[in-house]
């Protein structure tokens, strides 16, 4: 077992740390780590701490126990309008999180430790890579229980398994092994439940040695086509952050301090 350190405490989710790694796990085993509207909040939160500290480069997601990585929505909830909150607010906010996954400039992992089943399925599948235990099982259930997920859910998941076979996992509403949901591209690798941890670190610690900067640009450019204007704006931002890096920015700055005229012709023209 390796050593995490806590790095905040909440309620339905665990939140911890190992170095430039933070791990976020769904902690609801007696629900097979369904979710309601507190734990995306509580999510929502953690991902927040992730993006703004700079310590951290790599996040996994995960579920308590060797069961299940997330069965969806908690039906135990759910009423009219959504997932019922504390306050009676009936909620879709788990969207806010797949926002906030596809959003961050830092890899996030998902760490399929078992059912991966409805909103379970589509969490994996909005995450950047995925490994899988051998004892995971993955699936939609909209159809089956009077929902569905027209959003990256589905056309996320076409793109990585092809329009054919998404429309069979939506349509049949079947559950698939862990093998033949990476034989299908759903999944990156599929490896022993004992080594899932293992694997998904030192996959994290192979990410943490690469360029920040280019790990950044590359998912917001893989990123971009699928996600609209927002997804060019997120990419034209990076670019822009990657500008004010750069000296040729700074004399335009410095020279609007000093009030005088910019000299920006000191600067190479590249030919592309």
């Amino acid at each position: 077992m390796r050593n995490w350190t806590t790095i905040k405490q909440y309620e339905d989710i665990l939140f911890e740390r190992l170095g430039g790694i933070a791990k976020i796990t769904i902690n609801r085993p007696k629900v097979y780590n369904a979710f309601r509207p507190q734990t995306n909040m509580e999510m929502l939160d953690a991902m927040a701490y992730c993006r703004e500290c700079p310590e951290i480069g790599v996040v996994i997601l995960t579920g308590a126990g060797d069961k299940a990585f997330c069965s969806g929505g908690d039906q135990n909830v759910k009423g009219t309008g959504g997932y019922i909150d504390s306050n009676g607010v009936p909620r879709l906010n788990v969207l806010d999180l797949h926002k906030a996954i596809r959003s961050i400039p830092k890899p996030v992992i998902a760490m399929v430790n078992g059912y991966a089943i409805g909103g379970g399925n589509v969490l994996q599948v909005v995450c950047d890579l995925t490994i899988a235990s051998e004892n995971a099982r993955f699936g939609q259930t909209g159809p089956k229980v009077g929902s569905f997920d027209a959003g990256f859910g589905s056309s996320y998941l076409a793109r990585c398994v092809g329009q054919k076979k998404a429309r069979e996992i939506w349509f049949l509403c079947r559950q698939y092994t862990a093998q033949e949901a990476e034989e299908m591209g759903m999944v990156n690798k599929v490896v022993p439940f004992d080594r899932l941890e293992d694997e998904t670190v030192e996959w994290c610690e192979t990410l943490l040695k690469r360029s920040p900067m280019a790990i950044r640009m590359i998912k917001r450019a893989l990123n971009a086509e699928l996600d609209g204007q927002r997804g060019l704006m997120e990419f034209a931002g990076d670019a822009t952050l990657l500008y004010y890096l750069m000296e040729e920015a700074q004399e335009g700055k410095n020279a609007f301090l000093e009030k005088r005229d910019p000299d920006f012709g000191k600067f190479p023209k590249f030919p592309g």
